[in-house]
């Protein structure tokens, strides 16, 4: 879910440019415009909450700030979702759907272990890096003032991401021929989730200037082995 930048728009270059530009934003603004379908509406509200999220060191953002940010009221809001928790449910929903449907695909296609838990570990700090509002969300920074079953419900989603590791990683340890498999997996499983979870705390407390997957490659190497 990427949201625009109101910076990458095109800069009108002559004052007909500017002229044509106005009559646009006239026009836009008309009774007659066409209104975004409900769908449509509640894409642009999740991509508008994530961009603010992306602010570093922003606080709690409130549905009047969304709203204003929005050019529309509350209440067209609430007309889309029933609360600010469903929003952020909705955000969570993308976050769950990209990553699983990418860890999917990765346990279908390469049938080493090893190399699916480290794969795991890489399309999940890279969703994260490429999406610095969506982290906030995953590290829980941006639901400490929020309805507690949305902390409740990123917990679940990295429960699912450690149980799938451990699946890797018990193939990983079989193929080894460790002489405890599930012990093996199950410690190193529990060792990546933590890794993982602490490259993304980093990278949303440091301003997103620190990137989880600085050095990635040399650290899953010692981790996984």
């Amino acid at each position: 879910m990427t949201a625009s930048n109101p910076s990458d728009e095109a800069v009108p270059s002559s004052t007909a440019d500017v002229a044509s530009a106005a009559a646009e934003a006239v026009s836009a603004r008309s009774p007659g415009r066409k209104r975004p379908k409900p769908g449509e509406r509640r894409v642009q509200i999740l991509q508008t909450l994530a961009t603010m999220l992306e602010q570093p060191g922003a606080e709690r953002v409130t549905t009047a700030a969304l709203a204003a940010r929005l050019s529309v009221s509350e209440a067209a809001l609430y007309r889309h979702f029933a609360s600010k928790a469903q929003m952020f449910e909705g955000l969570i929903e993308f976050i769950e759907q990209s990553i699983f449907t990418l860890v999917n695909q990765i346990v279908e296609r390469e049938p080493s272990g090893a190399t699916q838990a480290n794969r795991i570990i890489t399309v999940l700090l890279q969703f994260g890096e490429k999406n610095p509002g969506m982290t906030r969300v995953m590290v829980g920074d941006a639901l400490v003032f929020e309805h507690e079953r949305l902390l409740a419900r990123i917990n679940q989603f990295f429960d699912r991401v450690e149980s799938q590791l451990r699946g890797s990683l018990r193939q990983a340890a079989e193929a080894r021929g460790s002489p405890m498999p599930t012990v093996d997996a199950n410690a190193r499983a529990s060792v990546l989730t933590g890794f993982a979870i602490g490259r993304l705390q980093r990278y949303a407390r440091s301003g997103f200037k620190r990137m989880p997957t600085e050095h990635l490659e040399t650290a899953l190497g010692l981790i996984v082995g």
